[in-house]
């Protein structure tokens, strides 16, 4: 390296981005060792509990941070290019209006608008192709997660048709009461 490179990057400060991190990964390190702390112990004669594994992230996470604040002021991390905002504020408009809508447009359009929103973020995309796309795909998801597996999913118009269209297709299937199958 040479000579005037050594001497810019001696008198450089260290990256703050990584000092930020560094501090928050301490910070989660506390956090789980507190909620670790407060877990039950095991068995008197076990040595391994509830504690353990959350113990051995919180010392992980720990040393990560010390590692992230020695790399920040030897400069181990590269340059990183300029933020641009507009994606970033697709992508949190998307949350917010997921989180808006999905108590009362159900899963799929809810969801579907965060995909549309995001894929708008990240590239020059057709916010109505993508929408459709979106809602398409979440309707699919809603149906794995919601019909076949049962979980609990907020159901809004497009739900409500995925079920009476099951139940349309399901009925000639199923039996009638009292005969014998």
């Amino acid at each position: 390296m040479s000579e005037p490179m050594a001497q810019s990057n001696e008198r450089r400060r260290p990256d703050r981005a990584a000092l930020f991190v560094a501090v928050g990964l301490l910070a989660l390190a506390a956090l789980v060792a507190w909620d670790a702390s407060r877990l039950g112990a095991g068995g008197a004669y076990a040595r391994v509990g509830p504690q353990t594994i959350p113990f051995a992230i919180a010392i992980c996470l720990g040393g990560l941070s010390i590692w992230t604040v020695f790399a920040a002021f030897r400069h181990d991390f590269p340059q990183r290019a300029r933020q641009e905002w507009a994606p970033v504020l697709w992508i949190v408009g998307g949350l917010l209006a997921q989180i808006a809508l999905i108590k009362f447009t159900g899963f799929s359009i809810a969801t579907g608008v965060l995909f549309a929103m995001t894929a708008r973020g990240l590239g020059r995309v057709s916010l109505p192709l993508a929408l459709l796309s979106g809602i398409l795909i979440s309707a699919l998801i809603w149906f794995v997660f919601g019909r076949l597996l049962q979980l609990t999913l907020p159901v809004g118009p497009i739900e409500q048709l995925i079920v009476q269209g099951a139940e349309l297709i399901a009925a000639p299937f199923k039996s009638a009461p009292g005969s014998a199958v």
